[in-house]
Order: structure tokens, then sequence, then C-alpha cells
């Protein structure tokens, strides 16, 4: 037990914080709060809602695709200084920074009441926090404003951009603060709040994002040699890890809590998008081809290097992850039997108890999965009996700090046992065993860089799906340029399908990046979407141009 479940004092305290918002970058509304530790703490609480933390957008990737192409200037290569994308993930950091900044400013008005280790920790969470928004910045931005103090509105329009270097120390000073005065766990009374562990994996992953991979090795090897309380472990079974079950669990390492009966949950549209037509849903929001075909063989090889391997039966034989995460052809799903195939036109519902029309399949009805796959990983029945769900968000979790610290290590040359076995610890979890059991998972035995780079980059891809990870590996490993600009297959139409290739007519050939090409599969598979990517502008997202017309001196990334 590692977090505190704050949700309710979040929640209650969001009257009082909003005070904040009137205008961040002066002192006059500030002037009658932060008097007491009740304030400091209610201010710090407001930035754990789920508006300041989250990985990049799945559909960002080559992994995910929305039928209706719907927000995604990203992947489809139309974003600009006008993007409502780039503004968003600017306001919401500098709204984070600017609380931060007012906190700390103020929080000395407190101290005749409030105990001086109190305060402390929690200036340990804000600058974690403070950290954390430059870091989202940096890596989609580049250069961006470097904000430690509020500044009065008139002085805000002449700020012009820092360089990302000296933003990362500052990023690194901050963090190294906050895991010296946060704890590694608090008590069972408080779950869910910043602990140690989050200041060093926030430090890894920037680390690693930014090539320093000396320091993204010390900061994870420092989580992993946590011991007793505070210590993270791998959740022994992956699929669940996603699931209610998982939300306590001590791979969690930043999660952000969600709770339908404290009205902080997801309805609607966004649910049913990835819940079949079958139980409701529209099966609008889909895994591609690209993601299924990046899952080994349980032999530990690429598809196209397997034997195991049969494209007219995708499933078998693959890393069980591939069935954690997308839901296998002719199998119970959310109360109907999931099958795509072009002739089923019905199959059984066991919440009926009867055969029914197979709204799932596109002979039947024309927009179901235009790939044929749809998204198991983190989803349950309660999402098609509510139309709603509540998971608790996953920002960062202990197999992440596992593979960062094997991918560094890798950078710098440095391949020994500890590599190997971070890796390993971390297929064999996904087979349900032990890392000494070698001979029931394919464990990782080669110690070549070049090869290891190459499983790495398998092994995050699938381990991540659907966790917002995939961008950013493709911006940093500068593979957006060849990955998103492939178009989305999709099955063929109905009418248009060849039996005796379904649902797949060969064995796709994958490149040492783990990009795979379907170009030789002609009618025999469907583009359903063009990707486009600039490479000569989009590894860095546009200033916004409402902040630039506001202040001229911030200058704009290349090419926008």
């Amino acid at each position: 037990m590692k977090k505190i479940f704050l949700l309710i004092l979040v929640i209650t305290g969001l009257g009082a914080c909003n005070k904040l918002d009137l205008n961040p970058l002066s002192e006059p509304s500030t002037g009658s709060f932060y008097k007491n530790q009740t304030e400091l703490e209610l201010a710090v609480n407001d930035l754990y809602r789920l508006d300041f933390w989250g990985n990049d957008n799945e559909q960002f990737s080559d992994n995910y695709w929305h039928r209706g192409q719907l927000g995604n200037a990203v992947t489809f290569g139309t974003m600009n200084a006008e993007d409502g994308t780039a503004q968003a993930l600017w306001s919401i950091c500098y709204k984070a920074i600017a609380r931060v900044n007012t906190f700390l400013a103020n929080k000395d008005r407190a101290a005749a009441n409030t105990p001086a280790s109190v305060i402390t920790t929690l200036e340990a969470e804000m600058r974690l926090i403070r950290a954390y928004q430059y870091s989202r910045l940096i890596t989609h931005f580049g250069d961006v404003p470097l904000l430690k103090e509020p500044i009065p509105l008139e002085q805000s329009y002449g700020i012009k951009r820092t360089g990302k270097d000296e933003i990362l120390n500052f990023i690194f000073t901050e963090l190294d603060f906050a895991a010296a005065n946060l704890p590694s766990s608090y008590s069972g009374s408080a779950l869910k709040r910043l602990t140690k562990g989050a200041a060093l994996s926030i430090k890894a992953r920037t680390a690693l994002y930014l090539g320093k991979w000396a320091i993204a090795r010390d900061a994870a090897s420092a989580v992993m040699q946590f011991t007793g309380a505070g210590a993270y472990s791998l959740h022994p079974n992956y699929a669940q890890l996603f699931l209610k079950a998982g939300e306590t669990s001590p791979e969690l390492i930043i999660s952000i809590p969600r709770d339908e009966t404290q009205k902080v949950f997801t309805s609607g549209t966004n649910v049913q998008d990835q819940i079949p037509r079958n139980t409701g849903g529209f099966g609008a929001q889909i895994p591609t081809r690209e993601i299924v075909d990046a899952y080994e063989c349980t032999d530990g090889k690429p598809i196209d290097e397997s034997p195991l391997y049969n494209p007219l039966s995708p499933f078998a034989n693959r890393d069980p992850r591939l069935t954690a995460t997308v839901v296998e052809f002719n199998t119970p799903w959310l109360g109907y039997s999931y099958q795509p195939h072009p002739d089923t036109l019905t199959v059984f519902s066991t919440k009926e108890n009867k055969r029914v029309s197979n709204r799932d399949n596109r002979a039947v009805a024309a927009f179901a999965s235009f790939t044929g796959f749809l998204w198991k990983k983190g989803i349950d029945q309660s999402w098609a009996d509510k139309v709603a769900e509540d998971n608790d968000a996953v920002i960062i979790r202990f197999a992440e700090v596992l593979l960062t610290y094997a991918e560094a290590k890798i950078e710098l040359n440095e391949v020994d046992a500890s590599v190997l076995d971070a890796i390993n610890r971390v297929r064999a979890r996904a087979y349900g065993v032990a890392v000494a059991q070698t001979t029931l998972y394919p464990a990782i035995t080669v110690t070549d860089a070049i090869e290891l780079k190459k499983i790495i980059k398998r092994e995050r891809r699938v381990e991540f799906a659907k966790e917002g990870l995939r961008y950013m590996d493709l911006i940093r490993w500068r593979l957006a340029e060849k990955a998103l600009t492939r178009p989305v297959i999709g099955l063929p139409d109905p009418a248009n399908q060849n039996r005796a290739k379904w649902p797949f007519p060969g064995v796709t050939p994958i490149d040492d990046d783990g990009i795979p090409d379907y170009t030789g599969f002609g009618n025999d598979v469907k583009i359903v979407a063009q990707r486009n990517f600039d490479k000569s502008k989009q590894y860095l997202w546009p200033i916004p141009a409402i902040e630039r017309r506001v202040n001229p001196s911030l200058d704009q990334n290349p090419n926008y």
C-alpha cells in the first residue's frame, strides 16, 4: 500500500482552490489564502486532479485509430499553431506551474500554525508537480518560458523562451529536492500521494526521453533498490493490473484516482467508442493491425521469423499480453461472443442466453471495427453495464522503471546480468511465471547491444500499449517519420473479403525498428486512413498562436 486516496479531499477542495484560477500570474487573488495548514493542503490537493496529469493520447501513435479521425492532428499531420491540442497542453501545464509558484511564494504565511515538516513535505509535492509539468513542456515544445515565481501580468508580455537544457537541469534539481523530502510510502489512512519513488520515476522517464542515459539509469536503479515499505514490485496478473482489482497494486508509482461516486468518471461516447456494438457500443476507437502484429510468438520471435505464427489464426501461440490487450476472435466478451468474420451473422449472447444479430460484423453493421480488433485492456463488464468507467489513470508504473533502466544501460554499453534481469522480469510476468523459470517464457539471453535495442523497442510497445507512451517513444527514437507516414490498414469490405485469407492474407514483414510493411498485400487489405508526418517540424509541437499574440517575445518552432 503506497498511495493515499485523497479523492474526497480533492473534490471538496475545488471550491476553495478555484480562486487560484482568477489571476495565476499576480498576487492580489491570493491575499487571504495560504494562512493555515488546511489551505496549504487544499492548494496541493487540487493539483492531483487528472486535468494536470496524463500521458500522451494513444491515438497520436500507430497503435490506435479512431474511425471518425477525431482530434488527431498529430498523426494526420494537420497540427499548426492554432491547434487546440497544443494549446490545451501548454495551458494546463502553465496553469499548474502558476499555482505551484503562487503556493511557494506564500506557503510561509502558515508557518506560525503549521509544523515545518508538513510545509516541507507539501513544498516537495508542489515542486515535483512543477517539474513534471516542465518535463511535459520541453518534450513536446522544446524551449519554453521558465517561470519559477509569480510574475505580474504586465511583465508576462515580455517573457522569452528558455533553453530546454537549462530547464532540464532545473527539473532534475526540483525532483532531487522532492526525492529527498517525500516519504517512500504513507500510512493506510491516506493512499495515492506522491512519493520519493514518484520523484525518481519522473526523473528517470524525463532523462530517458532527453537522452541523459546515466541519469536515467541511476534514477531507475534507485527505485529498483527500494526495500520494505515503499518498495515496488510487478503485479502478478498483467490483465488485472488495469482493472479495479489492480488499483492498489505495488506496481503503481503514480496513478490518479477516479471514482464514479465522487463524480470523477467518464461516460457516454468516450466509453461506447471502445466497447463492442453488440453491447451498445460503437467499436470506433480500435487497435491497429500494427499493434497486433507487434506481439512476438511464444518462442520469443517476431511473427515474420517464427514458425509458430499463422496469419489465419493470429492469436494462437502469441505473447499472452496480446489477448490481455486485444479481444481474441471467437471468445466471450462483455456478454457476447466476439467474432468479426464476415459470414458470422449471429453470435451467442450469454447475457440474453440466445443467438442474436452480430452487430460486430461489418456485413451486419457497416461501422463495426474497421480493423476487426477491439480493445480489451483496462475494460470490464461494468463499462457495458453502466456505459461508464472510472478506472484510475495510470501514469507511471514499475515495469516502466525496469525497462528504462535496461534501455539506459544498453545505450551506455553497460550490458550485464542486471539488464537482462530487468527485461526478463517484465516478460516473465506476462506469462505469469517467476523470472527464474526461464523454460516457461522466452527469456532474453543475448548480450549484443544492437539486438537488445530492437528487443527494448518491441517490449515497450507491447507492455505499454494503450497507456500513452508509444508516441513519445516514436519521437525520441526518431521513428515518427516512418511509423506515422504509413496508412492505417483495415479488413476489406465483407463483399470483397477472400474468405480463404481471413482475417489476414499472409505474414507481415517487420523491419528492425518494429515497423510493419503492408504494401505487398494489395487488395487483400484495405487502406482506411492515411497518416502524415512532416519530419521538418513535427518532432516539436508549435508554440500556440494565441500565446504569441499575447506575448510577441515568444518565437516559433521551425517551419510552423
